[in-house]
Order: C-alpha cells, then sequence, then structure tokens
C-alpha cells in the first residue's frame, strides 16, 4: 500500500481538507466534498487490491458521507437558492463584521 494511487489518494485528501477548513464558501466547500468523494474511491480501490479490509470499508463510508455533502452544497435546488441569495448580501455583511471588529479593537 505504497503506490502511485495511494499517493495521490493521500495528496487529494490533504487538499480536499484544506479546501473545506480554509472557508472560502459554500461552492468551495461542496468542490472539496466532490474530491473527497474522488480520492474515497481511490482508498476503496486500494483497500480492496491490497487486502486492506478496513480502509476500505471506512472509505466506503466515508464516500457516502461525501456523496451527502455534495448533494447539499452543490445538488440540492433549495440549498441552491439559498446560496445565489447569500452571495447577493455575502459582501454587504462581510464590510460590517470587519468594521465591527476594528471598532472592538478600539
Amino acid at each position: 500500500m505504497n503506490g502511485p494511487l495511494e499517493w495521490l489518494a493521500a495528496i487529494g485528501t490533504m487538499v480536499a481538507a484544506g479546501l473545506i477548513a480554509a472557508d472560502l464558501g459554500r461552492r468551495a466547500t461542496g468542490w472539496g466534498f466532490v474530491l473527497f468523494s474522488v480520492v474515497a474511491v481511490m482508498w476503496v480501490v486500494s483497500g480492496l487490491t491490497s487486502d486492506a479490509m478496513p480502509i476500505a470499508a471506512m472509505n466506503g463510508i466515508l464516500l457516502l458521507i461525501n456523496l451527502w455533502g455534495v448533494w447539499q452544497y452543490l445538488l440540492s435546488p433549495k440549498n441552491r437558492r439559498v446560496l445565489e441569495r447569500m452571495e447577493k448580501i455575502e459582501h454587504d455583511v462581510e464590510e460590517e463584521v470587519e468594521e465591527e471588529m476594528e471598532e472592538e479593537k478600539r
């Protein structure tokens, strides 16, 4: 379990975690879940071909969870409408918060 597939899966897992942790918005988080889904499949394949069933089983479950994340962040019609409306006011809210934080520092 130390071949190119595992290295790609490991790097992809770290990038996906970084996308989600960076909190760059719902779209970036959704794409983080897409990447997590892809690498989960890679880990399942790796686990099955290397006789590492715990890795395969864990990533099979994680794949389902990540696909749910893709649905929630990118595909759900309701959530997409909410996102579109939130994007319209996001910039104004960020500026208000920055002003409030500057006032608190004084």
